[in-house]
């Protein structure tokens, strides 16, 4: 062999190394994306949570809280229940929460697609060698021929491709992924409903309040005018003393109470601004009135029929047992072999001006043996979590029938609770009226006044809180049979 012979079969020994370096150590290799993936996601895909975190918030319920949006004015807003729904839909925390759950379960789903799409990168190399020949095998001792070549100076610029043939795990995976981010579509659409539940009981709870407050008034300013008739007779001496201080004591008793429930007023009021975002110190006034207006009767039959079509979180726990069931055989299919191709083609030399093209191109076929447990360990773990989405859904399926029956008789129950405390307020009232007139003669104290008051207070506050018990039995209905963003303003419109 002469000297340009062997000069040549060095030069490319170097030049071979340095590709087969950038094509199998490069960072598009499949082998090493493939690790990276089963390695870093084994232990959080199979276990993926559509339902997001709430932790963030601490121990408060994040539907209760939101975002305030803008600033408070001087204006008296006037706030209606749509116009309470439609701020609680924009600027709900929990609501807010979800969505960027549903954006995490998005990406997640294209973090596994991107196992299986093609990957391209390119990269130019300009560098200077130096070989010993002695140490890469080159046994000799010929006269003339140097044992050091080099330094040598090296020119490549490549594009590298790697695709993934067939991966059984990466598939199985991505339709996970996929059946996670369908599930988290489903709760964001939950999480609507539970954003107009919890809308439409603060409103309902911040009328009852209002009602509570006028109804109060009226019985104070009750009690002051008989107080300040009893005070008139017993200058007149018609009456002993001890009535008018009993009126009086009734005056003071009503006077507290609507102090009280003025203050239940305002807080209610703060706890609804809280809830659909209105800016912090901004006045308001509700300009709906909800009365009582019977709902059509539903057999249980038919709302656990249409609950079990319509509630976005059975549909969404049915997605997670469809994702579960999907990360299970992506662990199964840890055991199967996988096909993967990677090549670059490009340009190499001593240097840009004398390069020229270069490329490769290779197959690779990953034959799982022994991997010390590993898949069988994500084997299981990934079956406990498909078992825990498998009880979930069947717990959830059974949750949903005894809220339908639950919401079924207490909208029955409250129904007839609304008939009677009507009733018994009419009777009051005129048990009032017929006991003023006796005082007035001189037939009755007032004592028998002062206690058919307390009658009328209460039968009052029996129909304010059977009235508010009825809508809410309508809420939990809506609620219970998946119709809450619908059933709220139709069930509750005002007539």
């Amino acid at each position: 062999m002469d000297h340009i012979a062997v000069y040549a079969l060095a030069l490319s020994f170097v030049f071979c190394r340095l590709a087969h370096s950038q094509l199998t150590n490069g960072p598009t290799n499949p082998a090493a994306a493939t690790q990276s993936n089963s390695s870093s996601d084994a232990n959080s895909a199979y276990g993926t949570n559509a339902y997001g975190q709430t932790g963030t918030v601490s121990s408060q319920n994040p539907f209760y809280g939101s975002v305030p949006e803008g600033e408070a004015t001087t204006e008296v807003l006037a706030l209606s229940l749509r116009d309470a729904m439609d701020r609680g839909l924009k600027n709900n925390l929990g609501l807010l929460l979800q969505s960027d759950n549903t954006l995490t379960a998005r990406g997640e789903k294209w973090k596994e697609l991107s196992a299986l799409l093609p990957n391209v990168n390119a990269g130019i190399t300009e560098s200077a060698a130096q070989i010993d020949l002695a140490a890469e095998g080159f046994r000799f001792n010929t006269p003339g021929i140097p044992r050091i070549i080099g330094p040598v100076g090296i020119f490549e610029a490549n594009v590298f491709l790697t695709q993934s043939v067939f991966d059984l795990h990466a598939i199985d995976r991505k339709r996970g992924a996929s059946a996670t981010e369908r599930a988290a579509r489903y709760n964001y659409k939950d999480a609507r409903e539970l954003v107009v539940l919890a809308v439409g009981n603060s409103y309902l709870q911040t009328l009852s309040a209002a009602a509570r407050v006028e109804t109060l008034e009226a019985q104070v300013q009750t009690a002051q005018a008989l107080y300040g008739k009893s005070v008139d007779q017993q200058n007149a001496g018609v009456i002993p003393s001890i009535d008018s201080l009993r009126a009086r004591v009734e005056l003071q008793s009503q006077q507290h109470q609507l102090i009280i429930a003025r203050n239940n007023y305002a807080k209610q009021k703060l706890a609804l601004a809280r809830i659909v975002g209105l800016p912090t110190g901004q006045e308001f006034i509700l300009t709906d009135k909800v009365p009582y207006a019977p709902l059509a009767q539903m057999t249980v039959e038919e709302a656990l029929q249409r609950a079990y079509a319509s509630r976005s979180d059975f549909q969404a726990a049915e997605q997670q047992v469809r994702g579960a069931q999907y990360f299970r055989n992506a662990a199964t299919a840890e055991h199967y072999p996988s096909l993967n191709i990677a090549g670059n083609y490009g340009d190499a030399g001593i240097r840009p001006g004398s390069s020229h093209g270069v490329f490769e191109v290779g197959a690779t076929l990953e034959i799982p043996i022994f991997e010390g447990g590993r898949a069988h360990a994500d084997v299981l773990e990934a079956e406990a979590t498909l078992r825990r989405s498998q009880q979930q859904l069947a717990n959830l399926r059974a949750q949903i029938e005894y809220e339908v029956r639950n919401a079924l008789l207490d909208l029955a129950a409250a129904a007839d609770q609304v008939e009677v405390a009507r009733s018994s307020v009419d009777l009051s009232g005129q048990t009032l009226i017929q006991a003023r007139d006796r005082f007035t003669a001189g037939v009755a104290d007032n004592l028998e006044v002062i206690q058919a008051q307390q009658a009328v207070a209460s039968t009052n506050e029996s129909y304010i809180s059977s009235l508010y018990a009825h809508n809410l039995a309508k809420l939990s209905l809506a609620r219970a049979i998946g119709f809450v963003e619908e059933g709220v303003k139709q069930y509750l419109q005002s007539k």
